[in-house]
């Protein structure tokens, strides 16, 4: 009997060590994962499966992490590898990737690992420093953990992996960015010509700057082309233009050039005379400017000068290139009529501190975007773009200038407007500092209205104030505290329209001097328009009105319950359009009149001939558009720096971002980049549902507990009876 209950056991442990065997087996070709995280954090994207699916050339990953990281550096290796393990199991046959050791010397370096750490640092990954806790002691290491993204002859870095955040977006986008290059560069019909203008009598006055490397400059710029034009598909040529004296001034018409005039320094063997140093980067007859040397006047110690740093050269070089050839997509923006200014790429970097600029929105743009200066007072709108982006424009549209947006809407042309309404203009220094005066606020009529209107929005002319805003930290001198900031509202997550894909982890915003915005139902009604609310203040809030103070001393909520309520702040209308200028007359450019001082001969004669006046033209009008998009906010501090952050990982950001590729008609991307929004507000409660928990927490659950014991003390009561009742029989 024994020995057949052992028999029966081990063939019982055998089926169950055959079956684990076999679901294991079959688990290795029949794979399958299951993300339960809320956001899909741990699944590819559409837009990522569609980039890898769609390679059409060899792309090689090189990772170079460092072994044996501690926490947090670990558990980023292991996502790392797990995500790209999703892009291999969904790629084409032209995806792959690797990982080298780069183990550190002093853990045992083979030479495998030595020749892994100097090819990682050809490639331009060098190591970062890490703190680590060992034995109880901070201590410091240096560790690989970057990659580079290999198509062709192009090669882009991601010089350091620091954290999982955003992670899979940067691959993709970078991978898009890589297809795209390799196919333009392909298809130019011609080259890219890098051209270094710098007079030979600069290398002269080097020495006297400070400035002792100037002289190698020639040969370093042609250097950096040759390297860039192996990883370009030999699109790019260098010139190196030495120019007389006599032939500046038409090259600084030509060229934004720096020129250096100096007397004579007969202390150091110089002779008077001037001198021309700049960079251009020039694609057909589009061209971008690089300032080579750096003048800064600084108060006492005098004028210095620093030549660019050669180190970043070869990138902003590339940088300029890709803005030329278009690499990635256009989008408009309106650089006339008063709006927020642009950088030019290679001058970023170079711009004193201002809450006007819009450095973190332009470098986040250009991260998949070129943003294309548009100027309507010179020139007509490019009907090619998908989007135009319209940030606070403070002076007046003519008809004919409306009408161009109009019709570009009407094309098809999305618009972002990012409108204020009012114009700030600051006090006089003087009446500043003695009166302590702040800066008056004028409302804004630039045109732009009356065309919003006519399609169904418009912002009021008012302040939204908020009890639910930011709270500034008070100084010890000033009493110390928190103090509201009313005018920079928070918005909660309850006010975020989440029916809007691009919108639905978006879960906490802060808005600044922002005006409501409001819709026409009628209009939108007529048109058959879609509108979606994209946001809006909590019911604790006000309007402002009339004389506009922002000084948050002087603002106090009013006494009035009923003064209080939600506002829209931002809006999205979606549909076909009707034009303003259906039944008007087409607005014709008017130019300044010449007089016959100013005028040519051949424009005289075109004045006064009688016959030239008699030819009219008429362009092509379009009364119903194509389905078209608006957004607006009432709020152009939406893009300035101190609500967007650099590296794009803020709520504001994924906002501004999201609504910019929708807009765009990449809404996958929108809902990758929402993937990795981590701010996740715990939802307000009611005082009594507080009261309610808290009391539940603090009573409930030992009442709990003790009727659970007496419950158990009875049932063991009832238990030992019954058996007392069937031993007794």
């Amino acid at each position: 009997m024994k020995g057949k209950f052992q028999a029966d056991t081990y063939i019982k442990f055998l089926i169950y060590a055959v079956v684990i065997i076999l679901i294991n087996l079959a688990g290795k070709t029949l794979f399958f994962r299951a993300d339960l995280t809320e956001n899909k954090i741990y699944s590819l994207s559409e837009a990522s499966k569609t980039a890898v699916e769609k390679l059409s050339e060899p792309l090689t990953i090189n990772v170079f992490f460092t072994e044996n990281l501690p926490a947090p550096h670990n558990s980023t290796k292991r996502y790392l590898m797990d995500l790209l393990e999703e892009y291999a199991i969904s790629a084409n046959k032209y995806f792959n990737y690797r990982f080298y050791d780069v183990s550190p010397q002093e853990e045992g370096t083979t030479d495998k690992a030595m020749e892994n750490r100097k090819l990682a640092e050809n490639y331009g990954i060098n190591p970062v420093e890490i703190r680590m806790i060992e034995k109880d002691e901070m201590k410091f290491k240096k560790a690989y953990m970057g990659m580079v993204m290999i198509q062709g002859d192009i090669i882009e870095q991601i010089p350091a992996i620091t954290s999982t955040d955003g992670l899979e977006y940067k691959l993709t986008t970078t991978i898009q960015k890589l297809n795209n290059k390799i196919s333009t560069l392909a298809s130019l019909p011609e080259k890219v010509t890098i051209k270094l203008i710098m007079s030979s009598s600069v290398k002269n006055v080097a020495p006297v700057i400070g400035i002792d490397e100037l002289p190698q400059l020639p040969s370093s710029v042609k250097e950096t082309v040759e390297k860039l034009n192996d990883s370009n598909y030999g699109q790019l040529t260098y010139e190196y233009i030495d120019p007389a004296t006599d032939k500046i001034d038409s090259l600084i018409e030509e060229y934004d050039i720096r020129v250096l005039q100096w007397p004579d320094l007969p202390e150091k063997n110089i002779t008077a005379g001037r001198g021309a140093i700049g960079l251009s980067v020039e694609y057909g007859n589009e061209r971008t400017y690089v300032q080579l040397l750096n003048i800064m006047r600084i108060p006492i110690i005098g004028t210095r000068y620093e030549l660019i740093d050669m180190d970043n050269l070869e990138e902003i070089i590339n940088e300029n290139i890709e803005t030329l050839i278009g690499i990635n997509e256009d989008i408009g923006y309106l650089a006339d009529h008063g709006t927020l200014k642009l950088a030019a790429p290679a001058m970023m970097m170079q711009q004193p501190q201002s809450n006007d600029q819009l450095r973190n929105f332009q470098a986040l743009m250009n991260e998949n975007y070129t943003l294309k200066p548009v100027n309507l007072k010179d020139e007509r709108m490019p009907e090619s773009l998908n989007c135009l982006i319209i940030a606070q424009p403070t002076e007046a549209f003519t008809d004919y200038e409306l009408y161009q947006i109009d019709q570009a809407l009407m094309r098809g042309t999305n618009l972002a407007i990012f409108t204020d309404a009012f114009k700030e203009t600051p006090p006089p220094p003087q009446q500043q500092f003695q009166f302590n005066m702040g800066p008056t606020y004028k409302p804004l009529d630039t045109g732009l209205e009356k065309l919003m209107a006519h399609y169904g929005v418009r912002v009021k002319p008012s302040y939204v104030m908020d009890k639910n805003s930011f709270k500034q930290t008070m100084p010890a001198q000033a009493g110390g505290g928190e103090r509201n900031i009313y005018f920079a509202p928070m918005i909660e997550n309850k006010n975020i329209n989440k029916d809007l894909g691009f919108m639905e982890n978006i879960k906490g915003l802060i808005t600044l001097n922002v005006s409501p915005v409001s819709v026409d139902n009628e209009i939108l009604k007529k048109n058959d328009i879609s509108a979606y609310q994209l946001i809006a203040s909590s019911e604790q809030a006000w309007e402002m009105t009339g004389r506009i103070n922002l000084n948050p001393m002087f603002i106090q909520p009013p006494k009035e319950n009923d003064k209080f309520k939600s506002y829209p702040l931002a809006y999205l209308l979606e549909g076909k359009f009707a034009s303003y200028f259906n039944g008007k007359d087409i607005p014709q450019k008017e130019m300044e009149a010449l007089d016959d001082t100013e005028a040519g001969p051949e424009t005289s004669a075109q004045k006064e001939d009688p016959e030239m006046a008699k030819i009219k033209s008429k362009e092509s009008f379009i009364p119903a558009g194509k389905p078209g998009k608006i957004s607006i906010i009432g709020s152009s501090a939406m893009l300035k720096d101190n609500l967007l952050d650099a590296e794009g990982r803020t709520p504001n950001a994924a906002f501004i971002l999201n609504l910019i590729d929708s807009l765009n008609g990449r809404d996958d991307i929108a809902a990758m980049r929402s993937k990795i929004q981590q701010f996740n507000p715990l939802d307000e409660t009611e005082i009594m549902t507080t009261d309610i928990i808290k009391y539940f927490n603090v009573l409930g659950l030992p009442v709990i507990i003790i009727i659970l014991g007496l419950f158990t003390w009875w049932r063991r009561g009832v238990r030992r009876r019954n058996i007392q009742l069937l031993f007794q029989k």
